[in-house]
């Protein structure tokens, strides 16, 4: 453990907030010999070599030759399984979840009810904390407020789909969760989480390295080392190659004192996006011939043989692409779905930071995200979700939590508090801006998935909406981008709607997606 971790996490024991929990559930064997073994058998002319066979003393120069030549693959086949608890939403936004190797099952906001007092505290002392405290008790106290007042607009919206359910009890539940989804939408970034966190050895890695930059260093450096920790209990030959971080810091309370930056470039962007809620603002031209090209050429056909038309239906028609009925998503194993790599599509975006962290779940279709301090500003910035706008009392409680919000951020900068802390207190709600790229095979995945009506309103909006402007430019292409009812609708797989009890009411296999419309 660090000097700099033992003198944060001392501060947790005064009681400022509950310190995060690390642990290390599950882990490969012999990790660290298998790096070895794995180098070795590259050069092996008598077969595999074993983990057992591997002497440290003998090869830990080997070790050491290879993390430094760059040859990290061979430390991609141990895996290592984390349970993480009280780690805040931004830490696994920013950080845990900003790459695409790694694997989470993180407890869901729109179906666990958040409770009081669940949110990280920073490091501060006096006014600051309790400004901070104070703040976060009022957007936690205004979310369970909310989730009572949405019940109203929830509940009309919910049985005009299912009029039947009316009297019925066992279904207040189901109406409670539409509420509850919406009203954690004041909720601080701060607010705990939990989840199951895996990664190989390169990733935990690149942690150590980055635990210094980008959002939340000093979160990340206490879990980092916590999960450096527990690697070392369990192996400790990877202290070998465990590199220094990278001291690289964004943060400056000079932006944030005078806005008019960070105002100009939210007009600009705000301006550009118009009335989208995910604009695309690049593509590749002639992506259908290419596809059509790029199937021909696996099949070894001519065009006087496989028309363009066919070839791509070849491609993505359900019907014509058995591998598209299957929910193992199969798409990247398959030669001729492997052609739908070549059609590309970039999308400028301004989704809730809730809506994003779904959406860069996503991970094959990576986006640039902000430095989220570089974003605020003074006066309040947020998203309102369809609901909210359905109840006055709602709304008035919902703009009054966001102006409060602001305020409290504000007072927490003049008061010398970095943008690092004060940015905790931001809500789910708040705008991240940033431009998203996706080749179609991946997004073809991802529009079939975020099209459902059970998807979360934000990336659903935003996936028709990429849905229909990708229909415009590659209309043989963008016909297919469809919810997974209307997939299996084509492809005459019983039942249409592959969620079972969590049906949406709605039977959208029969609606053209111009006619897609939806409250909850």
């Amino acid at each position: 453990m660090s000097e700099e971790t033992v003198r944060i996490e001392n501060r947790y024991e005064g009681g400022v907030s509950r310190p995060p929990q690390v642990k290390l559930v599950k882990a490969f064997a012999n990790s660290f010999k298998n790096v070895i073994a794995a180098a070795r058998t590259c050069y092996s002319s008598k077969g595999i070599i074993e983990d057992e066979s591997i002497e440290m003393d003998r090869y830990r120069s080997l070790a050491l030759d290879i993390y430094e030549a760059g040859h990290h693959t061979t430390f991609q086949h141990a895996t290592f399984q984390f349970q993480l608890s009280d780690v805040s939403r931004q830490f696994i936004w920013s950080f845990l979840h900003s790459h695409p190797f790694y694997n989470s099952e993180q407890v869901s906001q729109r179906y666990v009810e958040v409770k009081d007092g669940n949110f990280f505290v920073p490091p501060l002392k006096g006014e600051a904390l309790e400004v901070y405290t104070n703040t976060a008790g009022v957007q936690i106290q205004a979310y369970r407020k909310l989730v009572e007042l949405l019940m109203r607009p929830a509940g009309r919206a919910y049985l005009a789909v299912f009029p039947r359910r009316g009297n019925d009890k066992r279904f207040a539940g189901e109406i409670k969760k539409k509420a509850q989804e919406i009203a954690r939408y004041v909720l601080p970034v701060a607010t705990f989480s939990y989840l199951y966190h895996t990664v190989s050895g390169i990733t935990l890695l690149r942690y150590a390295k980055m635990s210094k930059s980008g959002d939340t260093p000093y979160e990340q450096q206490i879990v980092v080392d916590m999960m450096v920790r527990e690697l070392l209990k369990f192996d400790p030959n990877y202290q070998l190659v465990i590199d220094e971080p990278l001291d690289e810091k964004f943060f400056s309370n000079e932006n944030i004192g005078n806005h008019e930056a960070q105002s100009d470039f939210i007009g600009e962007f705000d301006r550009e996006l118009g009335d989208h809620v995910s604009k695309l603002v690049d593509y590749k031209a002639n992506s259908e011939k290419v596809i059509a090209c790029a199937v021909r050429e696996v099949l070894g056909r001519s065009s006087s043989e496989l028309s363009d038309s066919e070839a791509i239906a070849l491609a993505i028609d359900p019907v014509r692409n058995k591998v598209l009925q299957s929910s193992l998503v199969l798409t990247t194993h398959d030669k001729i779905s492997r052609a739908l790599y070549h059609a590309s599509y970039t999308f400028r975006k301004k989704l809730s930071h809730t809506a994003d962290s779904q959406d860069q779940r996503h991970r094959m279709t990576p986006g640039s995200r902000p430095i989220i301090a570089e974003h605020m500003r003074s006066e309040p910035d947020y998203i309102v979700p369809k609901l909210v706008l359905l109840d006055d009392e709602a709304e008035r409680l919902y703009r009054r939590t966001m102006n409060v919000t602001w305020e409290s951020i504000d007072r927490l900068i003049s008061l010398g508090v970095s943008t690092e802390f004060a940015a905790y207190l931001l809500p789910n709600a708040f705008p991240i801006r940033f431009t998203e790229s996706a080749d179609l095979l991946n997004l073809h995945h991802k529009a079939e998935m975020r099209l459902c009506y059970n998807a979360q309103e934000e990336i659903w909006n935003a996936s028709l909406d990429e849905v229909e402007q990708i229909k415009q430019v590659h209309p043989a292409l963008g016909k297919f981008l469809l919810p997974p009812c209307t997939v299996r609708s084509m492809a005459g797989t019983t039942p249409y709607c592959p969620e079972g009890k969590r049906y949406c009411g709605v039977p959208v296999w029969k609606l053209d997606t111009s006619e897609y419309s939806r409250t909850i």
